[in-house]
């Protein structure tokens, strides 16, 4: 009869696990692979900036240096798509060189691109990675036979020198080269935003107003007819023509309010946002700490020095435009339970501050493609900031930042 016996747990041996993390193994690839590519890098540079520098003085010389910086920036991009693969090293692609159409001609072109940065840091890092590149070549395939003990250490230190090299070296120029990308983000939500409210004015048009005035047109041309044969039935489609009208003019009315109301230029801020509070389904108050912004507005001489305090009207538009989205929220999604809400704007420095908060039932979030993700947008192309606190059962806080400009003196 055979008996077995338990192994006790601490004489137990310890479980099988790889010598080497994943991560490990990625960075040996990578510095496994430096030297083929380092080879091609660097004959590519040597033979680029010797050949262009030779034909410079030619009509040739300096398109072919333009043309071999460019295809150094697609040397550039493989690399960081490379680190970016193996390395985890997240650059950001540098912002295209416009063509010559763009760029307002063939030589305004081609003197940008020849001093483009982008390319010529990519060459540099083509020409200092040949000798690195065999160092790390070296170390990383012969420490996997001799030097494995230490090998992950070593290829962790010599992995974070290429990462070093590629953030420096082929990220983009510099902060202005950043900013300029997020301009270029900002204006395509910028003209999305207004190609949407151009769609939204010429749809609300079209199903309200103009439909509406159709329909009065005919009702009149009806009533023109009978104004010999049947005058009391004449007289009765004319009322109900001038009921159409009053209907039309509110839609007109609501519609240009949307766009641009009159009472925001007029008298400011504080009167414009009191207008929104009214319509809102929960009682709201309004607190503006604006300078030349009173309540009630200025008149006469007294505009001017009301507009000085006042910021620029695209900054008040928005502002305004911000308010009443989020006051119809309010009214939508805070619930049953919301007894009120606040509206405070004031100046803080160079920044227009903005919060709207509520008691509702909360929960509101800016993902999921809603509204307020919309808002977040629109705001930051213009340099500004939405932040959202809405805990659930606990109510909403919504605080806008924008920036601050002084409104045009004349």
């Amino acid at each position: 009869m055979t008996m077995s016996h338990a192994v006790p747990d601490n004489d137990r041996p310890p479980p099988v696990r790889a010598v080497f993390s994943a991560v490990t193994w990625k960075e040996i690839a990578y510095l496994v692979s430096n030297l083929p590519l380092a080879i091609v890098g660097f004959v590519y540079a040597v033979v680029m900036v010797s050949t262009a520098g030779g034909l410079s003085v030619t009509a040739v010389g300096i398109p072919l240096l333009a043309c071999g910086l460019y295809l150094s920036r697609q040397l550039g991009r493989l690399d960081r798509a490379r680190a970016r693969g193996l390395l985890g090293v997240r650059v950001d692609e540098p912002t295209p060189i416009p063509g010559p159409k763009r760029s307002g001609g063939f030589f305004p072109w081609l003197w940008t691109s020849i001093k483009d940065p982008v390319g010529w840091r990519t060459v540099l890092y083509q020409l200092i990675r040949l000798p690195w590149g065999v160092l790390t070549f070296t170390v990383a395939l012969t420490g996997l036979f001799v030097l494995w003990p230490v090998l992950p250490y070593l290829v962790r230190l010599m992995a974070n020198v290429d990462r070093a090299m590629v953030r420096g070296l082929l990220s983009p120029s510099d902060d202005l080269e950043r900013r300029i990308a997020e301009l270029e983000s900002d204006r395509g939500v910028v003209v999305d935003t207004a190609a949407a409210d151009l769609r939204r004015i010429e749809r609300d048009l079209h199903d309200g107003a103009q439909a509406r005035l159709v329909a009065l047109a005919m009702g009149l041309g009806l009533a023109k007819e009978k104004l010999l044969e049947d005058p009391e039935g004449a007289a009765a489609m004319v009322d109900e023509a001038h009921g159409e009208v009053k209907l039309a003019l509110q839609e007109l009315r609501d519609l240009a309010r949307g766009i641009h109301p009159a009472v925001l230029t007029d008298r400011g801020l504080d009167a414009a946002l009191s207008s929104v509070a009214a319509r809102c389904v929960v009682p709201v108050k309004v607190v503006v700490d604006l300078p030349g912004d009173p309540v009630g507005g200025a008149a006469g001489g007294a505009a001017g020095d009301a507009a000085r305090g006042r910021p620029a009207e695209a900054i008040e538009g928005i502002a305004y435009f911000v308010v009443s989205e989020l006051l119809q929220n309010v009214s939508k999604h805070a619930g049953p339970g919301a007894r009120g809400a606040t509206v405070e704007v004031w100046r803080a420095g160079a920044r227009l501050m903005i919060r709207v908060s509520d008691d509702g039932r909360g929960g509101a979030s800016p993902s999921g493609g809603s509204g307020l993700a919309g808002l977040a947008e629109r705001l930051g192309a213009v340099d500004g900031v939405l932040v959202v606190d809405s805990p659930a059962g606990a109510g909403t806080v919504v605080t806008a930042e924008l920036p601050w400009r002084d409104r045009d003196r004349g």
